[in-house]
């Protein structure tokens, strides 16, 4: 049998030759193709390779009655429709790694650039100015430098920046202050990494949580004078705030490679002479642009030759026989472990997942991964999915156990996730309803009945009259309407749970505000 693979974007040929070297393959490339004409070829061929300027659109993939895998030869897959991909058995991979050591380097060659103002030193150069006062920098030695994302690439700048001498400082959300010793670093929250830093790069991806993440407000609690460091995703810094710290000289210098808007044809951070730039050029080495394709034509290759992926970003065709059974708890288990992320501040070390009922029946290993991808989604945004979710949980350092049982607690069946921490263990347990669909029955031991969707508020108070009529009253003050409520107890003026679902989303003040009741302790938002 002979595999036609279509390469629509430019690749290394260096990078190709592991498909090269197969027997029965057709290659193909063509890096000039319009929608339309990729539409109209795209049923020929069994794989399909590209970067980031092809689009894999849905109308794409419902052509391609004969593609087996997509290859994205980079980090990120957004111009791929993947639920498109998954629905129609198409296996999507990625290079995640191939750029790893390269973006590294950028962000520390942009450090040093930084530090020793050498573009603003070789651009007077250029203009016939020999200033050598005016360009006087920092040493990098004794400094401290604040890493906000300890990811692959943030661990790779920490390595680096320690041979430089430097004293590293990390905030990373699967951080342990055990795992920061080993690495020979100082754990801290963003609040004292910012606080303790003199430079601060960030490495985190771009998602609802991050977005702004570095603001106004993050500014004055950083250090006078401190430097900050982009070469991650732009939006993560609010590019009006950092501009104003720089007018007021908080910030004396900043170093990006990647910018809100992309590409732009102004931006007012640029007229500042405190900032230096790339056109986001993280990935952009002749060795990444090689080892990216050499990734994806290995996995390809071995795919098509009936081997294993090595970097799936979706997840692989399930016999249709075990998806009919299984697939009405895939929703019902990845919101599970989105629910209780989102309860659980501490970093989770372990998670225990109990099938029980109808599911101790079932081929539960997709449900397990489904729950793991919910609970790290909040952190790692898209990069997590079915596939990948036990390989980065096992990578956190976090332990995934799953049990099954024949006791059904009153359920015809009923999922149970648990997360260990360090202050505790927290544990949410759902089921679903002939019907009715999804719904969490039980928070830690309390038990309620709450549709896993839309804006959840869950609140632990006293048990008291009056708390409920005084909660709602401030509710009402800040415009939210409740649309459902939930109220449990261990006992008569002990403590209790209100899970309460609204009709917005709710900012962190105003989640605040419920706590000037005396009588309320937590109060958690969470967005399903």
């Amino acid at each position: 049998m002979t595999f036609h693979i279509l390469i629509a974007d430019p690749l290394s040929e260096e990078g190709i030759q592991p498909l090269r070297s197969l027997e029965n393959v057709n290659i193909i490339t063509d890096t000039n193709l319009t929608p339309d004409e990729l539409g109209e070829k795209i049923a020929d061929f069994d794989a399909l390779l590209v970067r980031s300027q092809t689009q894999v659109t849905s109308e794409i993939i419902e052509k391609a009655t004969n593609l087996k895998i997509i290859a994205r030869a980079g980090v990120g897959v957004d111009n791929i429709d993947l639920n498109a991909a998954t629905e129609h058995g198409i296996i999507v991979v990625n290079a995640p790694n191939g750029n790893t050591n390269s973006a590294a380097e950028h962000t520390m060659a942009m450090i040093m650039s930084l530090s020793r103002k050498i573009p603003q030193a070789y651009n007077a150069l250029k203009n016939h100015q020999w200033e050598r006062k005016k360009y006087v920098g920092v040493e990098l030695k004794n400094k401290t430098l604040g890493v906000i994302g300890l990811g692959r690439i943030g661990a790779e700048v920490s390595s680096r920046a320690k041979g430089q001498r430097m004293n590293v400082m990390a905030y990373d959300p699967f951080l342990t202050e055990e795992t920061a010793e080993k690495m020979g670093i100082r754990y801290g929250t963003v609040e004292e990494v910012l606080k303790a830093a003199d430079f601060i790069t960030i490495h985190t991806p771009l998602l609802k949580e991050t977005k702004h993440m570095i603001n106004a407000e993050a500014f004055q609690n950083m250090k006078q004078g401190v430097q900050i460091i982009n070469c991650a995703r732009g939006g993560i810094i609010d590019e009006e705030a950092l501009y104003d710290a720089i007018i007021s000289k908080k910030v004396v210098g900043a170093a990006l490679d990647v910018f809100e808007e992309e590409p732009f044809l102004d931006n007012k951070l640029l007229e500042l002479p405190e900032v230096i730039a790339t056109p986001h050029l993280g990935a952009s080495t002749f060795e990444a642009q090689e080892n990216v394709a050499v990734d994806v034509s290995h996995d390809v290759g071995t795919f098509l030759t009936g081997g294993l992926v090595k970097n799936p970003v979706n997840l692989p065709s399930v016999p249709r026989e075990i998806m009919n059974k299984i697939e009405p708890y895939f929703n019902l288990a990845e919101k599970l472990g989105s629910f209780l992320i989102g309860l659980t501040q501490d970093v989770a070390e372990e998670v225990n997942i109990y099938y029980s009922g109808d599911l101790s029946e079932l081929e539960v290993a997709p449900l397990t991964r489904n729950t793991v991808k919910g609970l790290l989604q909040r952190h790692l945004g898209d990069h997590v999915n079915d596939v990948n979710a036990l390989y980065l949980a096992e990578r956190k350092g976090i332990t995934v156990h799953e049990s099954k049982t024949t006791s059904t607690k009153g359920f015809t069946n009923l999922l149970t996730v648990e997360v260990k921490t360090k202050s505790g263990t927290r544990s949410v347990s759902g089921t679903l309803l002939n019907g009715m669909g999804p719904r969490i029955v039980k928070v830690d031991d309390y038990s309620v009945d709450v549709t896993p969707v839309g804006h959840i508020v869950v609140i632990h108070h006293k048990d008291q009259p009056g708390v409920i009529g005084r909660m709602g009253s401030l509710l009402a003050e800040h415009n939210i309407n409740i649309a459902t409520m939930q109220v449990d107890r261990s006992d008569i003026g002990g403590n209790a749970i209100m899970v309460l679902t609204v009709d917005k989303h709710m900012e962190q003040d105003e989640l605040e505000t419920l706590k000037q009741l005396e009588e309320i302790y937590d109060v958690t938002g969470i967005d399903l």
